[in-house]
């Protein structure tokens, strides 16, 4: 399975970068992984995004409220159902374009709590390794 993280916009705070990497090197343990970060302002290539035949997720605050125990359900029917990619979608403060927004197959909401654009991107990253290890038995979880 692969995971793609697309993120609009840049992370500037280092220490947000380092952290949406370390989660992210955690993931490769699992499953292939990549974080590709666009520009907001480039609209038509956005409009051109190519998704294949992968499961897009979008990061909304009006979407679906999943538990880490649902979300980390929700992974393994997508790998026991042979997806091969997932891209989960997390905006700028302005969100993502709503043409491209449409597109999503599924929109989840990581809380009910406002959180930063770039914070977000953590929690995303974290929640995903999270669910990997909760499938993998391991003890990070606990």
């Amino acid at each position: 399975m692969r995971i793609q993280l697309l993120l609009l916009g840049k992370t500037r705070r280092a220490e947000i970068r380092a952290l949406v990497e370390d989660y992210v090197a955690r993931i490769r343990r699992h499953a292939e992984a990549e974080v590709r970060e666009l520009r907001p302002d480039s609209a038509a290539s956005l409009k051109r995004l190519d998704f294949g035949g992968a499961t897009v997720v979008l990061l909304d605050a009006a979407g679906k409220k999943l538990s880490s125990e649902q979300f980390a359900g929700w992974i393994r029917s997508c790998r026991d159902r042979g997806e091969r990619e997932i891209v989960f979608l997390c905006g700028a403060a302005e969100g993502f374009p709503e043409a491209l927004a449409r597109r999503a197959t599924l929109r989840i909401s990581l809380s009910p709590l406002t959180f930063s654009h770039e914070l977000a991107r953590v929690m995303l990253a974290e929640q995903i390794y999270r669910a990997f290890a909760l499938l993998a038995g391991h003890p990070y979880p606990k």
